[in-house]
């Protein structure tokens, strides 16, 4: 284990760390850095190395390369106590440990090469189509342009989803005759990096472009995601498909968003009044019935969200293939929470009134940071359509 990972009494598959109460100690002073996070649309360095001594960059390492392999109900756990405090450095928290999964599909020596230094970062942003990895000897040449590549600003390695091809331009295919596809990893400083980040939310993510052009990329520093052949780590946490332990983080992220603004709100209501009230908010009805909606949104989404997510770990643990119900209403689940908390946002900063307008206040990044979140595809209303579809019998294809 590294240094400072100390371990707690608990199963092979249970996490021997408690990496809420870690990401709780260092929560106010990433609420305290807000600002400071948004101006330079990066995590401060300061910040940055608080979250590396807490090793909440390792959380999702293999613990044979002294990682935390924590569940991934810790992982929700923690993007939900980091996005309280400030949602652009829980973005990029979550999508570095995302990336991070790649480790369990590289030969150990490879993964200790990428992952040793214990502020390393990897970054990479959504497949391309146009992204091109040609077949040479030893490994690929590498071509393409990537998009939302949050958290490179701070990041030490950065991968791109390639298509496979033939040096003549035709895609290689699989035995089922479906084009393959790679991600290549490789040192951010070989990539071209691109300020395009300028957006309404998250601005403290840096998720701009990059792009490499005939870069040699050898085939032990390339993997892809949820591929058999590739996984060497045998623990439950690296048979979690890749795109729903994002979504598992991303709905975290939300419900932590959500409760910081309900929270806010409720200190805002116990002495603002009203223009022509004689009383605080919280004496109001409306208010009332709304602060209990709100409560019940957020804490009934976030109770399904823990079952599903627990019982997709059971199913891990025991080594079992993830039914097709219950891959739907995991789905149902992180797309729900998202949504119920970004409904949450919305009430809150309406209810505050002007308070929620300032930008030193409570409210105005953190509603600016929930609709930016809430733009990603898993909290698009399309997900229940292909959930349904699966728990009607239909098959709704991969987008489960």
């Amino acid at each position: 284990m590294d240094q400072g990972l100390k371990e707690k009494p608990g199963t092979s598959v249970a996490s021997p760390i408690d990496w809420v109460a870690r990401a709780r100690a260092i929560a106010p002073e990433i609420e305290s850095a807000g600002s400071r996070t948004e101006s330079e649309r990066a995590v401060p360095l300061d910040i940055m190395d608080r979250i590396h001594e807490a090793g909440l960059f390792r959380m999702l390492l293999p613990r044979s390369i002294g990682g935390g392999e924590g569940t991934p109900l810790d992982f929700m756990e923690v993007m939900e106590v980091v996005a309280s405090a400030d949602a652009s450095t829980a973005w990029c928290l979550g999508q570095g440990l995302g990336c991070s999964l790649v480790a369990g599909f590289l030969d150990p020596a490879i993964t200790r090469e990428i992952f040793g230094d214990a502020k390393a970062v990897m970054a990479w942003g959504p497949t391309n189509s146009t992204a091109k990895a040609t077949k040479v000897d030893g490994g690929y040449k590498v071509s393409g342009k990537w998009r939302f590549a949050s958290g490179s600003r701070r990041a030490t390695w950065i991968g791109g989803h390639c298509l496979v091809v033939q040096p003549d331009g035709s895609p290689v295919l699989n035995k089922a005759g479906k084009p393959i596809s790679r991600t290549m990893l490789f040192p951010i400083g070989k990539a071209k990096m691109t300020d395009v980040w300028d957006v309404i939310g998250l601005r403290g993510t840096g998720s701009d472009d990059y792009e490499v052009q005939d870069l040699f990329v050898p085939e032990a520093y390339t993997s892809w995601r949820d591929s058999e052949p590739d996984r060497r780590e045998r623990g439950p946490l690296y048979s979690i498909p890749l795109l729903t332990a994002y979504g598992m983080g991303f709905a975290g992220i939300a419900l932590g968003i959500g409760r910081a603004m309900l929270e806010h709100f409720k200190v805002v209501a116990e002495k603002k009044v009203a223009g022509g009230a004689n009383a605080p908010l919280r004496e109001n009805a409306v208010i009332q019935s709304g602060v209990g909606q709100c409560e019940g949104k957020l804490r009934s989404s976030r109770a399904f969200l823990v079952e599903m997510i627990g019982k997709t770990w059971e199913s891990a643990c025991r080594g079992e293939p993830y039914p097709m119900e219950q891959r739907a209403l995991l789905r149902i689940a992180i797309t729900g929470a998202m949504n119920q908390a970004r409904e949450v946002a919305d009430w809150a900063y309406q209810a505050a009134g002007t308070n929620a307008i300032f930008e030193k206040g409570p409210f105005e990044r953190r509603f600016r940071d929930m609709h930016t979140v809430a733009q990603q595809g898993q909290a698009h209303l399309s997900n229940f359509e292909f959930a349904g579809k699966a728990l009607l019998g239909i098959d709704p294809g991969h987008r489960v």
